[in-house]
C-alpha cells in the first residue's frame, strides 16, 4: 500500500510541474533532424523555446525555401542537397513574431549531418505569398533562437588546437527589429576554463535609441 501511495504522489507532482510550464511566448519549434545529436553551437546561453500549440502559423518547407534563396551560401546549399538519413534534413525551424508582422517569422538553423555543428542561421519574414530573408549568419557553430520576443544568436569560439566538441568560449548577440532590419544591441562573451567561466557584456553602441 505504501509503494502505491508513493507512486501516486510522484505522478501528482509530475502533473503539477507540467502545469507550471509558462509556454513559449508565441514560439513554436519544429526539428526536422530528430535523429541527429544536439547542435554544437547551442549552449546554456542559447534559448530553448517551449513549443506552443496555440501559435497560428503556416508551415514552411524550409529546405526548398533556402535552396532557392540567393542569400544562402553555396556550402549551406550543398549540405541540403540530400537528407542526412531517410527524409531527415539537418534543419530546425522555429516560428515566432520577431518583426511585428501579421504572420509569424520563420527562424531556420542548418547543421552538419556528421556532428550537428551549426553552419547557418536565417530569419524569413512573410511578404504576401512569399518570404523575404531578413537575417543571415553563416559563421560556423552559429545557432539562432528566440528569447523574450527578440532574436538571439550564439556562436562558439575556438582557440588554436580546440576540438569541435570543446570550444574555448561563446559569443551571444541579441538583435531587435527596427522596422526594416535587425540591429544588434547587446553582446555577451563567455570564456570557458577548467575552473569555470567568465562573462562580460558589451552593448552595441551603434544600435539606434528607442
Amino acid at each position: 500500500m505504501k509503494s502505491g501511495a508513493a507512486i501516486a504522489g510522484v505522478a501528482a507532482v509530475s502533473l503539477l510541474l507540467a502545469g507550471c510550464n509558462p509556454g513559449g511566448e508565441g514560439v513554436r519549434t519544429e526539428g526536422t533532424a530528430s535523429s541527429a545529436p544536439a547542435p554544437t553551437g547551442r549552449s546554456a546561453h542559447a534559448p530553448s523555446p517551449s513549443p506552443s500549440a496555440s501559435v497560428a502559423y503556416e508551415k514552411v518547407d524550409a529546405v526548398e525555401l533556402m535552396k532557392h534563396d540567393p542569400k544562402v551560401g553555396a556550402d549551406v546549399k550543398k549540405s541540403l542537397a540530400k537528407p542526412c538519413a531517410a527524409e531527415e534534413y539537418p534543419v530546425e525551424v522555429t516560428y515566432a513574431p520577431l518583426t511585428h508582422g501579421k504572420d509569424p517569422d520563420v527562424v531556420v538553423n542548418v547543421m552538419t549531418c556528421a556532428d550537428s555543428v551549426g553552419i547557418g542561421s536565417y530569419v524569413y519574414r512573410k511578404n504576401g505569398s512569399s518570404y523575404d530573408n531578413v537575417f543571415t549568419n553563416e559563421q560556423p557553430s552559429v545557432y539562432a533562437g528566440v528569447n523574450k520576443g527578440e532574436l538571439e544568436v550564439s556562436k562558439q569560439t575556438y582557440d588554436s588546437g580546440d576540438k569541435v566538441c570543446c570550444a574555448s568560449g561563446e559569443d551571444v548577440m541579441t538583435y531587435r527589429w527596427t522596422g526594416s532590419r535587425f540591429v544588434e544591441y547587446a553582446r555577451y562573451h563567455t570564456d570557458y576554463s577548467k575552473t569555470g567561466a567568465t562573462e562580460s557584456a558589451t552593448p552595441d553602441s551603434t544600435a539606434p535609441e528607442d
